[in-house]
């Protein structure tokens, strides 16, 4: 036979429970309010934000301004990109690279006409630069519907450049503009 529980002992270990359930949950808030003021209520993003440049006048170097415009290009966010690379040229007007991408972000942008002086400027730096002479036939030809100085850009950069990596692309692409002429 069972051993009978006594009425007054039965419930003990129900209050007993309770209390501590109580306490600990007191606990918690009273370490939660002390915690609250350095401590964000919701938990922070776990994937990476990338930082917000500064704006591209306030940038101090030229290695600043070329690598957030390089950011923003890459992110294929062009006009956000063109400050940062005008403000590069300012502090070295000869970076034929920057000038280039600089072209480039003005060209997809819509600005055809800048993109074109753009790349004279380039071509001002280095007259047979290779990406500057390709990207000049592509604007030409798809901006200004100017076959023949596309052509002209192009077997340039052939001519001076006849290890081009994407020379097939260039004679492919100087077969389709001289059939537009």
């Amino acid at each position: 036979m069972r051993e009978r529980i006594e009425p007054s002992n039965q419930y003990a270990w129900i209050v007993n429970a309770v209390a501590l359930i109580v306490i600990g949950g007191l606990a918690g808030y009273i370490i939660a309010m002390n915690n609250s003021s350095s401590r964000p209520l919701v938990a922070a993003p776990t994937a990476a934000v990338a930082p917000v440049a500064a704006p591209a006048s306030s940038m101090q170097t030229f290695g600043e301004a070329v690598d957030a415009g390089n950011r923003f290009y890459d992110a294929q966010k062009y006009d956000d990109a063109i400050p940062y690379y005008q403000r590069a040229l300012t502090f070295n007007q000869s970076d034929i690279n920057v000038s280039t991408d600089l072209g480039t972000a003005l060209w997809y942008t819509g600005r055809i006409d800048a993109a074109l002086s753009q790349y004279e400027k380039s071509l001002a730096i280095d007259k047979n630069h290779a990406q500057t002479l390709f990207n000049l036939g592509v604007v030409r030809a798809d901006g200004k519907k100017d076959y023949r100085g596309a052509v002209e850009a192009w077997e340039t950069l052939l001519k001076t450049t006849p290890n081009y990596p994407q020379a097939e692309k260039v004679r492919s692409l100087i077969s389709d503009a001289r059939s537009k002429l």
